[in-house]
């Protein structure tokens, strides 16, 4: 659970404009201040999660936040420049109305805001704190949990958000794990004695007066080493102890609730991770993947998008071609879901899978532009359960497209070279379409024994072509067995010409060998 829930708190993070681990180093603090404050077994395991979780709501309506502001992370990132409430902070979010959009606009939004978005602020506020506790509870976790996420925006002096509660009235998870969010941030950009003047400053209105003396008083202990400690591991080695681990079907059903969440970001992207992970496990069924395969297949199309919480809704929801540089923060979200899932071993195999979702064969695709030799089966069955899905989807710029319309694309990129063509009818199939029969080559030669055959004509070796293919020597050297025994021959230089006889080796194909002199 720790390693799951300390996985989306990266992308927390990401979504609030602060480097990665902010929220990991917010919860060594909280901890810090709830041992120092002598809080007992129970609160320490309410806190540890509460920190974790306490602004994961908040990216659940970035459509509305870019709608009034522009760039919701750019927004979002201000959260700790000014006192909730302040005259200089309601200067810096008008700073920031409808940002990004010609003068016009932004006057006719001023005027939408007077008549609906105070309403519409107030209540986002409470949504996110109610959403988060939603997926504390879908998580499994305790009630003081649930307590500590839902009032996430209380303050001691009664002027908070959604009920105004006051004072002790507020969970005490929820007072320490607000604290200690201020004082990471505070203590990082400008270090302890600026951490502490701002719990002075605030004690008795945002903060717990008590609290904000425990740490002011124990600020040493509760600061040191912070730079230096292996932040995820001192998390990971603080989870409270009867907290069960995940495993079997409540891990699939842990990663399902999260990936639902995620894709509540943008209202074009509602139900895609599972309709990704649904169509590549059934694609990978019917290539004939073992069970375990399949399995880890759809966790991978489930976690696929958590990096999308790193860009902002202004390019996800924008109706227009999108620019260079906004094109550069969509070609970067993939590589965010590896960098979200890397440091836990039981979350990096998927992140290596997804992050090659959107690499295609040709070379064409991102993050890294990766040739086709270098991109795995499991990926290319995303790719192609992604391209699909979302063309079957609305988007800013288009309507949803018909089933019949999405294959055809599908099989047109497919032609392209961009799709591999295998994982492609599969994923049809799995759709519900009619897939097209697979001829049999010569000599009931499968596809994939012609590719081998192509790449064994031209010289390469076993490993060589397992290289080309993304297979293991073994299971080349099987294929090329059963070649030699379908067309009766024994070496590579007959079964060379067996393909150039059948047409199964095109010119440009040839690789010339050396004349001898």
């Amino acid at each position: 659970m720790a390693e799951l829930v300390g996985a989306l708190s990266l992308g927390i993070d990401l979504g609030f404009g602060q480097p990665m681990e902010h929220v990991l180093r917010q919860c060594l603090i909280a901890l810090r201040i709830a041992d120092a404050a002598q809080l007992d077994e129970a609160q320490h395991g309410s806190v540890y999660y509460t920190s974790l979780l306490i602004n994961v709501g908040c990216h659940t309506d970035a459509h509305e936040q870019a709608k009034w502001f522009g760039d919701d992370i750019a927004m979002k990132s201000t959260k700790y420049d000014y006192e909730w409430r302040s005259l200089r902070g309601a200067a810096a979010t008008l700073r920031n109305f409808g940002a990004g959009n010609p003068p016009l606009h932004r006057f006719r939004l001023g005027l939408e805001f007077v008549v609906s978005g105070r309403r519409d602020m107030d209540e986002m506020l409470t949504e996110h704190a109610q959403r988060a506790r939603l997926l504390a509870e879908q998580l499994g976790l305790s009630e003081g949990v649930l307590d500590g996420v839902v009032n996430a925006y209380e303050q001691w002096d009664g002027k908070g958000w959604p009920d105004g509660r006051q004072g002790e009235t507020i969970p005490i998870a929820t007072r320490v794990a607000t604290l200690a969010e201020f004082m990471e941030v505070t203590h990082r950009v400008n270090g302890t004695d600026a951490a502490c003047a701002m719990a002075r400053r605030r004690a008795g209105k945002q903060f717990d007066p008590q609290l904000a003396g425990v740490l002011t008083a124990h600020a040493a202990e509760i600061f040191e080493g912070l730079d230096d400690v292996g932040t995820w591991a001192a998390v990971i080695e603080a989870e409270p102890a009867l907290v069960p681990v995940l495993s079997g079907d409540r891990f699939d059903q842990a990663l399902d609730a999260i990936a639902r969440f995620i894709d509540v970001k943008s209202p074009y992207m509602l139900g895609h991770s599972r309709g990704v992970a649904d169509l590549a496990s059934t694609a990978g069924e019917q290539l004939g993947l073992a069970e375990g395969e399949v399995r880890t297949l759809r966790r991978a199309g489930l976690v696929h998008g958590f990096g999308r919480l790193g860009v902002s809704n202004s390019i996800w929801d924008k109706r227009g071609p999108l620019g260079a540089g906004e094109w550069e923060r969509v070609r970067i979200h993939p590589y965010f879901t590896e960098r979200m899932l890397q440091q836990s071993p039981a979350l990096a195999p998927l992140g290596q899978m997804a992050v090659q979702l959107r690499e295609r064969l040709d070379g064409s695709g991102y993050p890294r532009g990766l040739p086709a030799n270098a991109i795995g089966r499991p990926a290319r069955i995303l790719a192609a359960a992604d391209v699909y899905q979302a063309m079957c989807e609305p988007r800013p710029h288009r309507d949803a497209r018909a089933p019949a319309d999405a294959a055809a694309q599908l099989r047109d990129e497919v032609r392209a070279g961009r799709l591999d063509g295998d994982a492609a009818e599969a994923v049809l199939s799995a759709a519900g379409h009619r897939v097209r029969r697979r001829r049999e080559g010569p000599a009931g030669l499968t596809a994939r024994e012609v590719e081998v055959l192509r790449l064994l004509a031209q010289g390469l070796s076993n490993k060589e072509i397992a290289q080309r293919l993304v297979i293991s020597p073994k299971t080349a050297g099987n294929h090329i067995e059963h070649i030699y025994a379908k067309i009766g021959t024994s070496s590579r230089a007959t079964a060379s010409l067996f393909a150039m006889q059948h047409g199964l080796l095109p010119e440009d194909e040839l690789v010339a060998e050396p004349a001898v002199v």
